[in-house]
Formats: C-alpha cells, structure tokens, sequence
C-alpha cells in the first residue's frame, strides 16, 4: 500500500502499557504507517470472541491492510505465529483460530509460518509476542517486505470448531455469541439461515423467558424499554433494548440459546 495501515485487535485492556509498547515498535520500525485500533476489550484468552469482531471490521478497511490480531492463551508454547495472505489483506498473529471467521470470508493464496528471526525483535519475550514477534513483523511488511522473507509455507492452518444454529422441526436453535457496549445480543443465526427457515411464516424468537414476535427493521422500531429482535449491522439476528440494555435485561450471557419458532 502507498499509505499502509495497520489494524490493531487485542484482549489486552486498555489500563496497562502493552498496546502502546505495539504501536511503539511497529512506529519505530515504519513511522509513516497509519494504527487503527478495532479493539483492546476482547474478553481475556477469547479466541473466539475476537475471531467474531475481526470479522465484523476487517473488510471495512482499504485493500493491502494488514490486521493484527492478538488474542494468544498460547503464547510462548507451541502454537505457531502466522501471516495469511489472503486475496485483499494481511492477517498477522497466532496460529490458534483468531482468523477463522475472516478467513471464511476471504479467499486464502498462502500461509506463512513466522521463523525468520531477523524480523523479530532482538531481545524476545516469552510472555509477549504481541510487541517481539507480531508488531515488528507486521511493521515490516508495510515496509514492502515480501511474505516469504519471514519464513515458511504450510498448507495447514487451526480453524476453530465454531457450533452452527440446529433446525428440529419447526425450531431453530442457536446461541448468543457476544454482548455489545449498548447490552445488545448478537446469535450465530446469521440472516439467511433465519429467511430460509422461516419462509414468510409468522415466527417468534425466544431468549432467557423473553419472548420476541417478528423482526424490526431498526432500533427506532422498538418500544422504549422493551426487547426486539432484528438483523443487526454484521449479519447476524441480535436482540435489543430501544434505549436499553439487553444483556442486563434479559439476564444473558454468550452461549445462552436463541430459539426462533415457526407456528
């Protein structure tokens, strides 16, 4: 990219100096980059919540951006650091499943296995590969480094074993999968899956007692204080509270059923 960016998603928090010591490798390395946080709040050692809100934002980013991604339980032991190349981006972090989501998305041309020490820090952490390992490799390859420089090719790579909404007759069940910073519940019933269960027919949708008729086209459709169920901005069916809170609401928490009823 003529004007590289660099994507930045962590479970690091934002109170201690680890997001900082990143972007000040990566700023050493290419001060002419341009950081983007998508987020440090990542539920700590949340592969799969972080693998759901990479997926959410990376596309939203111009051609050649390289996403960093940072959600690493393993770090030190024998997971591998990765760099997939993929037909529009870069992905950079650990080989655990954080890029499942996104990877389903995109169309994967190579997957590089980070060995080439050159590239990392001199001085390498066992505990924090985020800022030895990851930062500099992802500030050399908006240098123009080419991917093969930093190690080897593999043909394999760790996907997580994410559960899929299950159709018994005239219910489809799924689960939540994270809360937003407003209390709304998003699900893994992605909208399709939800149209071609439903076919036009009146349908309910149910979550801890609550029950739901029907889909919104919006949070202004809502009634103030009550829940309502619509498609939210990533796709996915949500459950909200117009100028409320749902989670706090409805008392949920990710991995509560979802259950959408047909008559």
């Amino acid at each position: 990219m003529r004007h590289p960016v660099i994507t930045l998603l962590t479970d690091f928090g934002a109170k201690d100096h680890y997001v900082a010591s990143m972007k000040g490798v990566i700023l050493g390395i290419n001060p002419r980059c341009t950081l983007i946080d998508i987020t440090h709040q990542v539920r700590p050692q949340d592969i799969e919540e972080g693998a759901f809100l990479l997926a959410g934002a990376f596309s939203s980013f111009p051609r050649g951006a390289i996403h960093l991604s940072v959600v690493d339980p393993g770090v030190g032991g024998p997971r591998r650091p990765v760099l997939v190349v993929t037909s529009n981006y870069f992905f950079v972090g650990p080989d655990n499943g954080i890029f499942t989501l996104a990877l389903h998305r995109e169309k994967v041309k190579r997957v590089i296995v980070l060995s080439n020490k050159k590239y990392f820090l001199s001085r390498m952490s066992s505990t924090f590969h985020g800022r030895d390992l990851f930062a500099p490799v992802a500030a050399y390859l908006s240098l123009g480094v080419k991917p093969e420089t930093f190690g080897h090719r593999t043909d394999t790579w760790v996907e997580l074993s994410l559960r899929r909404p299950v159709q018994k007759a005239k219910e489809l069940t799924g689960e939540i999968l994270h809360a937003d910073i407003f209390g709304n519940l998003v699900s893994n019933v992605d909208g399709e899956t939800l149209i071609d269960f439903v076919r036009d027919r009146p349908f309910s949708i149910h979550v801890g007692g609550h029950r739901m008729d029907g889909l919104r086209k919006g949070y202004w459709e809502g009634e103030k204080g009550k829940t309502m169920a619509l498609i939210g901005s990533g796709g996915f069916l949500e459950i909200a509270v117009r100028e409320g809170d749902a989670q706090k609401k409805l008392k949920a928490r990710k991995g509560d059923p979802i259950v959408v009823r047909v008559p």
